[in-house]
């Protein structure tokens, strides 16, 4: 049985691609990006662990959803499990799926090229998932290039429409105003979106404000 091991979930979100969204970050990532906005989900440790079909029933099961957005971590390290979970989803349903990754498109689309992956990864498993995803947001995340636009991190990530499905809503991902929500917890608070440039530290200092 294939599991996969998550971060963290949002039923329900607008601030990660068009339309009410189910956001998924997966644990673990391969990559230290300085300025990474999510550091508890780099390492590469055992999370909440779930089986794709129920994640699947979940999502499902919330009104109004009309795609998923993945990101983390880094999905591609669990392209297999991912796979299991966008079969399940588009069994049942025509829904969106944008994911984010770190790779770049032609580093996940050359088989050749396996020391770039962690030992086990299967590229195959990932060329398999790309064929399911609509759009793919791709490339590290660099600082310096970050210019506050659209629904990607930095300037040097690329925007791939892999399929027609969000094509005429181009302008969205590489120039909307960036937004995010706040989804309170019992032990905390969720921050959902890519945020504007400066607000983890701007959220940080209200909140101990209010405390003070």
């Amino acid at each position: 049985m294939t599991l996969l091991n998550l971060a963290e979930i949002c039923p329900a979100t607008r601030t990660l691609g068009p339309g009410q969204r189910f956001a998924i970050w997966v644990q673990g990532c391969c990559f230290q990006c300085r300025g990474c906005i999510s550091p508890d989900w780099i390492p590469q440790t055992t999370a909440h662990l779930v089986e794709p079909k129920r994640l699947a029933e979940s999502i499902l099961s919330v009104p109004g959803t009309v795609g998923v957005t993945v990101s983390g971590g880094e999905p591609m390290l669990q392209a297999t499990a991912l796979g299991e979970l966008f079969t399940y989803l588009r069994s049942e349903r025509d829904i969106s799926i944008i994911c984010y990754t770190g790779f770049t498109l032609a580093q996940l689309q050359t088989e050749s090229d396996q020391e770039m992956f962690p030992p086990g990864l299967k590229v195959g498993n990932i060329l398999g998932l790309l064929q399911m995803i609509d759009v793919l947001i791709d490339g590290q995340y660099i600082p310096e290039l970050n210019d506050n636009q659209g629904w990607r991190g930095s300037a040097n990530q690329k925007i791939h429409f892999l399929t027609a499905r969000h094509r005429h809503e181009a302008e969205l991902f590489t120039h909307r105003q960036r937004d995010v929500e706040i989804h309170l917890r019992q032990d905390g608070a969720l921050m959902v979106g890519v945020p504007p440039q400066n607000f983890p530290e701007d959220f940080r200092l209200a909140v101990d404000a209010v405390g003070e």
